[in-house]
């Protein structure tokens, strides 16, 4: 009986530690660019790559997000859901929050994505009372690389945010 309890234990422990891993390896880098490659691919527009660049901008914003009790914008708490308005680097950016640690990268690129139903190529525009960008930046077709970053939140939630070289959502433009 007890080594029956000790290999379910065991088994429990084993479990939750894999299911930890899937998450870990949820928010990789390589992760993050099929999940955009995925949707890419969809609509026959050019594959993005990862940039060291573009991901040290966007883990040095998230950063600042998440940090928000010591650093000043007016107005402004723990990990808001706020532009960083990318200033001279002029990236697009799409930005996601989660309350509770669980939310992974890919479930926000998942999320940007299921935007596709809203989106009409013949208007290029959104259905009324909906919103589609965040999907059109994910397939934005002059789009060629991309960073990201993921931060945990003093109040327990996550920010991410992906930045995207070129920007996409020009406005006039289709995405592809």
């Amino acid at each position: 009986m007890a080594f029956t309890k000790l290999a379910f234990y065991l088994a429990c422990i084993m479990t939750t530690l894999a299911m930890a891993g899937i998450a870990r390896a949820q928010n990789s880098a390589d992760d993050i660019v099929e999940a955009h490659n995925s949707a890419r691919s969809d609509v026959g527009v050019d594959l993005v790559i990862w940039d060291d660049i573009v991901a040290a901008y966007a883990k040095n914003y998230a950063n600042k997000r998440a940090s928000q009790g010591r650093i000043s914008i007016p107005g402004a708490s723990d990990c808001d859901l706020i532009h960083s308005n990318s200033g001279s680097y002029k990236f697009g950016e799409n930005i996601y929050g989660g309350s509770g640690a669980d939310y992974s990268a890919v479930d926000a690129v998942a999320l940007w994505v299921s935007e596709k139903q809203y989106y009409d190529y013949n208007t290029n525009s959104c259905a009324d009372g909906k919103v589609c960008g965040h999907y059109t930046q994910v397939v934005w077709k002059n789009t060629t690389t991309i960073g990201c970053a993921r931060v945990l939140c003093n109040n327990g939630g996550i920010f991410f945010t992906c930045n995207y070289n070129p920007a996409g959502n020009v406005v006039g433009e289709s995405p592809y």
